[in-house]
């Protein structure tokens, strides 16, 4: 047993809670304490088809116990769980965490925000119902802060929209003749293809396209193409080619007409799929090009950026965003480090990764 932290269990919740991958699911970090405020487990979310913060906290705790003797004779009913959101109610690709914390047996639980998901939610109130003391949402700072730019995603009724930078130090995305393959080494490309595995939709343009002649899957390290293939979203007007890789590559081509990007959501909610992750799509990740990125941006829509930089100068090169409406300092989209995932800076190979979220 740990001994007690000037950090709250709530602190330690969100901290643990950053170790996850933003996406369509929230992250959610799970302390469980003892009565005199020792700290037992400590549990993360770490993206969607994984266990919930609140079971790998109980995973761990059962763990602990079963390797120490002296845990034994405490009482799950004495016990409190503090989690960052709401448990669950819901039956998705994993249980409800509501039960999970009733089979567990603990007496308390606290959360600091209520999960604004009405298919999801409930949580609180069936603990309540079955004797479990609960407290919420108390509110935390550091626990709001978490989830708000998922909440207000959510809220709008559309998915988590991810944005993919690959660039030289000086901004751009291809040389002035065009050549862009590769700017970025090997572990970045790595990275970005994780990244993919986990999204439902890649939206690019048909420039991109025409151009460049992708596949757009998701492959790991040796090549083999990963479990989940997320479905290929083009927007623009210029036809694809019958014999594009694209087509060779996924069963389900979508390509709309519409550049405006809340058109492009639009148009991704109304196609049946099928999605790799579900009934609909809860992650785009939108890879350009600039003109594409540039639409998003200036719409608002983006909700994490991963800019993926390489120790290269270009010169007058052609920039990774671009057709952003700006024509002085103040009126510059703002962001701020992200430090979920590892973030905000790492190193991968020879580039530097930088996680970014829209400033507040």
């Amino acid at each position: 047993m740990s001994t007690p932290s000037m950090s709250t269990p709530m602190d330690l919740a969100a901290a643990a809670a950053l170790r996850g991958v933003r996406g369509a699911n929230p992250l959610v970090g799970a302390v469980l304490t003892a009565p005199d405020g020792a700290v037992l487990a400590v549990g993360h979310h770490r993206g969607r088809g994984t266990a919930h913060a609140e079971v790998d906290a109980i995973e761990r705790w059962e763990a602990a116990r079963a390797a120490d003797p002296s845990l034994a004779d405490l009482d799950p009913g004495d016990l409190t769980l503090h989690v960052t959101l709401e448990p669950c109610d819901h039956t998705g690709t994993t249980g409800p965490c509501s039960e999970a914390v009733l089979r567990a047996g603990f007496g308390a639980l606290r959360y600091a925000v209520a999960d604004p998901t009405g298919d999801d939610g409930g949580g609180a109130a069936r603990l309540s119902r079955h004797g479990v003391r609960v407290e919420g949402p108390t509110g935390e700072a550091a626990a709001v802060a978490l989830t708000a730019r998922w909440r207000a995603a959510r809220a709008a009724g559309r998915p988590w929209v991810t944005a993919h930078l690959a660039q030289s130090l000086d901004g751009n995305a291809a040389a002035a003749d065009g050549t862009s393959r590769w700017i970025t080494g090997e572990a970045s490309r790595h990275h970005a293809h994780e990244v993919r595995a986990r999204v439902d939709a890649i939206v690019v343009g048909t420039g991109t396209v025409l151009a460049d002649d992708p596949r757009l899957t998701a492959r790991a390290a040796d090549g083999a193409a990963a479990a989940r293939q997320p479905v290929p979203v083009v927007q623009g007007r210029r036809r694809i080619p019958a014999d594009a890789a694209l087509h060779a590559a996924h069963p389900v081509v979508l390509q709309t007409g519409e550049r405006d990007p809340h058109d492009v959501l639009a148009a991704i909610a109304a196609h049946p799929g099928p999605w790799p992750h579900g009934r609909r799509a809860e992650h785009v990740l939108v890879e350009g090009g600039p003109h594409v990125l540039g639409a998003w941006f200036s719409a608002g829509l983006v909700d994490e950026v991963m800019a993926y930089t390489a120790p290269l100068l270009l010169g007058a090169g052609l920039p990774a965003v671009a057709g952003l409406d700006v024509g002085t300092l103040a009126d510059g989209i703002r962001l701020v480090p992200d430090p979920a995932e590892g973030g905000p800076v790492k190193a991968l190979g020879e580039d530097v990764w930088t996680h970014l979220m829209p400033a507040p």
